[in-house]
């Protein structure tokens, strides 16, 4: 099959910055249509981009956009988009759960507010955009245009040393893994993919250089995870599903050796790496 995402159109959380407009640009440079769900609508001096910034990019690559601001713990809001996006393009094709909120505290430096933040976006948000797209999602199976989900989440590695220091965060990502664990077998049988993608290494965001001491020039380009979720996302829906991919490993797989370009300083060995990976 040729590889392309032309035409296809592609709903992804959180893309007003960071790894979520990096896919998006990837998948604009086919041609694809992005629906962007996010709540930045107003520029925030300490994360840069918003929803409608992000459009402007989206298109300046060769895609087009429909930006909608959404919280998606709101199920109603989710519904909303999604009538907007099949209004706009004629429906969904695929879905990136990229939106996340992280906390990487110890248990009694962790308000409630801020666990329920981190299981409303993670874990609801991912359940909620997943249930409120797969009427579309079905209708793309059965026109044969590969639909997909992609949960940006780790595989599920249930060791300790994984939990104790965060553990209401390891949970709430793990609960995005568990719901592509689950529903790659529900969705199996009507020819829906559903994958997880995850870096090994720390990757450079603007919400990365919120936590203090983290170097950016030890870590990796957003990109790397745009490129490794297009190679995903053009995959056969029907034997590429139930997976848990590292980005460094599948672009290798696919003949991409050269991953020097992703780095913030080309030439670096020794990145940060990233949580959850063995």
């Amino acid at each position: 099959m040729t590889r392309s995402l032309q035409g296809k159109t592609l709903v992804i959380t959180g893309a007003s910055r960071g790894i979520g407009l990096a896919i998006a640009k990837r998948a604009a440079a086919d041609g694809a249509n992005i629906v962007i769900l996010a709540k930045t609508t107003e520029p925030n001096p300490k994360l840069p981009g918003t929803l409608f910034s992000a459009a402007e990019e989206i298109e300046a690559a060769g895609g087009q956009a429909l930006p909608v601001p959404t919280d998606i713990r709101d199920e109603a809001a989710v519904a909303t988009a999604v009538q907007a996006a099949v209004a706009r393009f004629g429906g969904i094709d695929i879905l990136v759960n990229n939106a996340s909120a992280i906390s990487l505290t110890p248990t009694p430096a962790t308000p409630m507010k801020r666990f329920d933040l981190m299981f409303g976006v993670n874990v609801r948000g991912t359940y909620c955009c997943t249930q409120a797209c797969l009427p579309e999602l079905i209708k793309s199976a059965k026109a044969g245009r590969n639909p997909h989900v992609l949960n940006m989440s780790p595989p599920l590695s249930m060791r300790e040393h994984w939990f104790k220091g965060h553990v209401a965060y390891t949970m709430a990502k793990y609960g995005m893994s568990e719901c592509t664990l689950g529903h790659a077998g529900e969705f199996r049988p009507l020819g829906i993919a559903v994958n997880s993608l995850w870096p090994r290494t720390a990757i450079a965001t603007a919400a990365l250089q919120m936590i203090p001491g983290v170097d950016l020039n030890l870590c990796r380009k957003p990109e790397i995870l745009a490129d490794a979720a297009w190679w995903i996302l053009t995959s056969e829906a029907k034997s590429t599903t139930g997976q848990f991919f590292i980005d460094d490993e599948l672009l290798q797989k696919h003949g991409v050796h050269d991953l020097d370009k992703y780095a913030m300083v080309p030439g670096t060995k020794n990145f940060i790496p990233d949580f959850f990976v063995d």
